[in-house]
């Protein structure tokens, strides 16, 4: 029996995962840079902090490390605030768990504004029990604090805790770390979906949305 669910964010919960593909292209040729074509791949899974100085040492620009992660966030907010969407199936998922009593948070290697300010937007914010951010945490999802905390404060225990990702690196590691992993279709990722498939306990396909795909992870 499930007991708590924790979502990645991007690409699982929410349709955005190509913001963040050109987010960082667009800030460094707005500074006369122009990065190589696989930037987007180098810092897929990178916190914030960590992509920031990959790439000021790398295209040699002077900004700081803090510098550069607010202008790709201003560049990424507008999208955020005012387009991005949910999955389809996410709000009636997240209905259906507050209907069951199953807590849920987030965990995210966004920004934790970006995050509030479009979970607002899209009226879920009030669905989650917290919103855990790979930089607050100081570690990338390459290792699984930030889903220990998460399912501490949801009182689950990692075993009877379902975590909803998108991204293979990532469920790697939360399955090595015990947890039920849920892998989520996105576009963004196709090479990876037949490895997240035989990773994966449950794996959503591209016809499938959160809450058929829910619907059958509790039978």
């Amino acid at each position: 029996m499930i007991t708590g669910v924790i979502f990645d964010v991007d690409g699982t919960l929410l349709d955005s995962m190509k913001v963040w593909e050109k987010a960082p292209v667009r800030y460094l040729e707005s500074l006369g840079v122009y990065p190589k074509e696989n930037l987007s791949r180098v810092l897929f899974s990178m916190t914030m902090e960590q992509g920031a100085s990959y790439v000021k040492e790398q295209y040699h620009i002077k900004e700081t490390v803090q510098e550069i992660i607010c202008g790709v966030n201003e560049i990424a907010e507008e999208y955020y605030i005012k387009e991005v969407q949910l999955k389809p199936g996410a709000l009636e998922l997240l209905a259906e768990l507050e209907k069951a009593g199953i807590p849920a948070a987030a965990a995210t290697t966004s920004s934790r504004v970006l995050v509030e300010k479009t979970f607002e937007r899209l009226k879920i914010l009030d669905f989650f029990q917290g919103i855990f951010t790979t930089s607050e945490v100081g570690k990338g999802k390459e290792e699984p604090d930030i889903y220990f905390l998460a399912a501490k404060a949801l009182g689950s225990p990692a075993e009877t805790t379902a975590v909803f990702e998108d991204s293979l690196y990532a469920a790697k590691t939360a399955v090595k770390a015990g947890f039920c992993v849920a892998g989520v279709y996105d576009s963004c990722s196709e090479k990876d979906q037949k490895e997240l498939a035989e990773t994966a306990a449950f794996y959503m396909g591209r016809e499938e949305d959160l809450l058929t795909f829910w619907n059958k992870i509790r039978r």
